[in-house]
């Protein structure tokens, strides 16, 4: 490309150029808060700015999905505190009913009693929240359990499934958030299966069954402690939830801080570029106007 312009004029224009960029970058800064608004501002600091933000993301994702476990869990852990009471009123109903002095009446007011508390546990295992089912594994749409006290076995076979569910930690670390209600109230060993063994002692309460009775009452008060053990799990939960939660908490705000020192602009020296740029440009625009436009030629005309 031919240019008429003299070294000087294009030497001011250039100089005209950086002045006027500098004085936009810092309006830029000033307005957006950042110090980086376009690629070319800091190349080098990009590949920082971008592996902090996607640091920020994934820990402040983690931090929600904790937040919702978070929040079946202490959910979960409220139902096998009751549930907890369900059976320990269940132990003292049969020791009641163990009683050898006790009319076959009053067994049979026992025993109704004791449906109601199976009903209610059925209940507590179809626990919903945020929508699912929690204790029916991964087949959270369909309640794990229905009652029909016209069955000799009121309590139905498990509906749900086995679970897989996960959390994982900022840490990166994984750990089991769940139980599904067949661990919980229906296990296989009758010694520590809530829902059979309370079945079958209203049953021999209802039939004025006293070796029955007594068999029964030894099952519920082993469910009892199995029982414990499920709750227990839970209150494990809660505390790794509470834990990997504050640790998202504090590596956010770290995260945020490390943030702030790659993109946030300086607001002090932001205004300082922009006055000084400002100052410049008047100064240069000045300078120019004084430089004489005549020639020598303009003079011998």
């Amino acid at each position: 490309m031919i240019t008429t312009l003299d070294p000087a004029a294009q030497a001011f224009l250039a100089g005209i150029d950086q002045i006027q960029q500098n004085l936009q970058n810092a309006q830029a800064q000033l307005t957006t808060g950042l110090k980086i608004n376009n690629v070319s501002d800091e190349p080098a600091a990009l590949p920082d700015l971008w592996q902090t933000r996607s640091n920020l993301n994934q820990v402040q994702q983690i931090n929600s999905n904790l937040g919702l476990v978070g929040t079946e869990v202490n959910t979960a852990e409220s139902v096998l505190e009751n549930a907890v009471t369900l059976v320990e009123r269940a132990e003292t109903i049969g020791t009641e009913g163990a009683d050898g002095t006790v009319s076959a009446g009053t067994r049979s007011d026992l025993s109704g009693e004791l449906g109601s508390i199976l009903q209610q546990l059925v209940a507590s295992a179809d626990t919903q929240s945020g929508g699912r089912y929690i204790f029916a594994g991964d087949s959270d749409q369909i309640a794990p359990y229905s009652y029909d006290p016209t069955q000799p076995d009121p309590v139905s076979a498990y509906q749900g499934s086995t679970t897989t569910r996960t959390i994982q930690s900022p840490d990166g670390s994984t750990f089991a958030v769940a139980l599904t209600a067949q661990q919980i109230f229906d296990n296989p060993d009758a010694t520590q299966n809530v829902f059979q063994s309370i079945n079958s002692l209203q049953q021999a309460l209802a039939n004025n069954n006293s070796a029955g009775i007594n068999a029964a009452l030894g099952n519920v008060q082993t469910a009892d402690k199995y029982l414990n053990q499920q709750l227990a799990f839970y209150g494990t939960v809660q505390d790794r939830v509470a834990s990997a939660t504050n640790y998202c908490q504090n590596y956010i705000t770290q995260l945020q801080t490390q943030l702030s020192g790659i993109q946030d602009a300086d607001e002090t020296q932001s205004i300082t570029d922009l006055t000084q740029a400002k100052t410049q440009l008047q100064a240069a625009l000045e300078s120019r106007a004084q430089i004489p436009t005549k020639s020598l030629f303009d003079y011998l005309a």
